[in-house]
């Protein structure tokens, strides 16, 4: 039992992904996977970071996105660092560490090509989160506390890295709904109304924690 969040910039993946864990209790997995991806592959995790979601060479992602949301953690700098490691192999290691956290089972696991990567799995609810550009730029501006034209400008570089990523590692159209079993819109439904429907739907399917687990 597993749901995947794949996610517009902006949407709300990471927030609407705690709050189905926190309701279903079970775990989420979201950017500590960057570490276990790191540790995989002998290197510090913002190098990780820098390749996360992005081909050929994943290369500025760090400092548009995850650097200026948590500088202490990814310098800005560190996109100067990575030059070691091809990127074919890190999409390879994020796709070990992603089956092995869907493997414990009772997970939601954010982005990182999960619906391709976990494809075979039946257990399984895949949703992608989408959003006017304009509500995703300011809950952007809000997150990375900058200018909306900042904003705007790693939204876009950011889902269009995602859409690469996608196309050139799986030969999937990132933006298909097909892709995915739901497609729910956080600028009309709110984080908690998108949390309501991913958790009513788990529930359907029988998918609630055992008794001790929360």
């Amino acid at each position: 039992m597993l749901i995947t969040i794949s996610r517009q910039f902006g949407a709300g993946g990471s927030e609407v992904a705690k709050r189905v864990a926190a309701a279903l209790g079970w775990r989420v997995v979201d950017n500590e996977l960057v570490e276990q991806v790191a540790a995989r592959a002998g290197l510090p995790a913002e190098r990780v970071a820098e390749r996360d979601e992005r081909v050929p060479t994943f290369t500025e992602r760090l400092a548009r996105t995850l650097a200026a949301a948590t500088p202490e953690v990814f310098p800005t700098d560190s996109a100067n660092l990575l030059t070691d490691v091809p990127e074919a192999e890190l999409v390879r290691i994020t796709e070990l560490v992603v089956a092995d956290a869907a493997s414990q089972g009772r997970v939601v696991v954010v982005g990182r090509a999960a619906p391709a990567v976990l494809a075979r799995e039946t257990d399984a609810l895949h949703v992608r989160l989408v959003a006017p550009r304009a509500f995703r730029i300011q809950v952007a501006a809000d997150r990375l506390g900058c200018a909306a034209a900042k904003a705007a400008a790693a939204l876009d570089d950011t889902d269009r890295m995602r859409a690469r990523y996608s196309r050139e590692y799986y030969r999937r159209d990132w933006s298909d709904p097909l892709n995915f079993h739901m497609v729910l819109n956080t600028g009309v439904l709110g984080f908690d109304g998108a949390t309501d429907v991913i958790v009513a739907r788990a529930r359907a399917l029988g998918w609630e924690a055992v008794s001790g687990e929360r």
